[in-house]
């Protein structure tokens, strides 16, 4: 029996007259990769703003491993919405530092997340001058440094060239062996179709589609096939 890690149901936000999120229910498998899919402005990000606490939902429910979400929870998720907030003037390990003190993390934690990150050996450089993968990477270690078992990284290749795509596919690829449940948004279909086990299909604020993915199908097909669907065309 599936085991699911986070359901919304009927999850809706409205921003004065206009639904931004319509009744989504999502369900998102333990120890797997779920690709949110939809073109840009469809409610990807104001779903995962909801999940992470950062605006409130205007109806329905959120649960978090089985029961309703609180912020306790979010103790447990770990999220990149946007770029990563980044102070600029300091190295990668002295940004991790800043967030340990804040957390009540040990320094131990520091090592272990820029590992995972591939960003060990970038010593006193500071993170303004990063390539914008690098930062991109920053920005997922600090995500990781409460051990999450749920990552919600939004758009995480945005600007990143093919090289640096590739790595952090990579890296987004490895998190499930490590007991951590992704959810990856993007409107990149190439992106999801490589990395993802599961999609959902987000247009105009409604969830059109959900199901695992079958390699087989083409994703492209698929995605314009569910869009056209509900826009009546």
């Amino acid at each position: 029996m599936d085991k699911f890690i986070l359901e919304t149901k009927n999850l809706t936000k409205t921003f004065g007259k206009q639904k931004a999120v319509d009744d989504i229910s999502l369900k998102i498998q333990e120890n797997s990769i779920y690709g949110l899919l939809g073109p840009n402005g469809a409610g990807k990000s104001t779903t995962l703003k909801m999940i992470t606490g950062m605006i409130h939902k205007t109806s329905g429910e959120i649960f978090f491993e089985g029961h309703q979400w609180s912020r306790d929870d979010l103790s447990d998720i770990g999220a990149l919405i946007e770029m990563p907030a980044l102070y600029e003037n300091l190295s990668a390990r002295e940004n991790l530092k800043v967030r340990t003190l804040l957390l009540g993390l040990p320094d131990s934690r520091i090592d272990e997340v820029l590992e995972i990150v591939s960003l060990k050996d970038t010593g006193k450089k500071k993170s303004g001058q990063f390539s914008l993968g690098m930062k991109q990477r920053l920005g997922i270690a600090i995500a990781l440094l409460n051990n999450p078992k749920l990552l919600i990284l939004d758009e995480p290749t945005n600007g990143l060239d093919p090289l640096g795509i590739q790595k952090l596919r990579d890296l987004i690829r490895s998190f499930p062996e490590k007991g951590i449940t992704v959810i990856l948004s993007s409107h990149i279909l190439a992106e999801v179709e490589q990395t993802a086990d599961h999609i959902g299909i987000i247009n105009n604020g409604k969830l059109q589609y959900q199901n695992i993915i079958n390699h087989d199908d083409n994703l492209e097909e698929l995605f314009m096939n569910v869009i056209k669907s509900g826009m009546g065309v």
